[in-house]
């Protein structure tokens, strides 16, 4: 299926699915909190749902659609250096080719101060033999996220490894950080615990009402101290050190 073709199924979902609009919006709040004053701007916009949480937001795809603002490649953006004041990326850093490429480039457009802010999949033990087993994007922890490789030229831009956040911020921190020093962690929270993978996500039908979702986010909340073996999601907040 083509990538315009996928965007537009997904935003169909979306609009139809109210279970998931529930689950996202209190995601979206917390990384909207996130955001410092100045331009955002979401790589990997897709749907264009950010839009509905923070108006002003730049929404990007590498694949053009009506609701997005600019087509542009999270390893080579279209964008000034100094200029940004946030980056978001809400399921897109797994499906980076570069990753390397992309905090590169967030680097040099971020003015001293701005923020990356990551939502993506998180590999727990309870998360791992779902997203191994019955989600269609690998996870492969023996892939080294930060080593450069050359273009694939069959890739298509929803080719993923959806161990890559979870290597990243946890796994191989301190080869991140060594790599990009500049780049100072001020959130890191594991979370979706029940909710998300019983709401199907854009793949599957739900198995949650929507009433049922603010209790399941409470009850979350509250066993927080289990994130490391209950979550299936990661979020991220970075800033740039003057």
């Amino acid at each position: 299926m083509r990538s315009r073709e996928i965007l537009d199924r997904h935003r169909a979902v979306w609009q139809s699915k109210p279970v998931l609009r529930a689950l996202y919006t209190a995601w979206y709040h917390e990384m909207v909190s996130h955001l410092q004053p100045g331009t955002t701007l979401e790589l990997g916009g897709g749907t264009g749902n950010l839009k509905e949480f923070a108006p002003a937001v730049v929404c990007t795809d590498v694949v053009a659609r009506p609701w997005l603002d600019v087509v542009a490649d999270a390893q080579h953006l279209p964008i000034a250096a100094g200029t940004v004041s946030n980056i978001v990326l809400f399921d897109v850093l797994h499906h980076i080719e570069n990753v390397r490429l992309f905090f590169d480039e967030a680097v040099r457009v971020l003015r001293p101060g701005g923020r990356i802010v990551v939502m993506d999949p998180y590999i727990s033990w309870v998360s791992w033999p779902v997203y191994r087993y019955a989600h269609p994007e690998p996870v492969d922890f023996g892939q080294d996220p930060l080593r450069l490789r050359p273009p694939q030229a069959d890739r298509t831009p929803f080719d993923a490894n959806q161990a890559v956040a979870t290597m990243l911020f946890e796994r191989n921190y301190a080869a991140f950080h060594r790599q990009y020093p500049q780049l100072d962690k001020r959130a890191h929270r594991r979370l979706a615990f029940f909710a998300y993978p019983l709401s199907g996500g854009f793949e599957h039908p739900s198995m949650l009402p929507a009433s049922f979702v603010q209790p399941l986010l409470a009850l979350e909340h509250a066993l927080g101290f289990l994130d490391r073996f209950l979550a299936f999601r990661i979020l991220v907040v970075l800033e740039k050190t003057a």
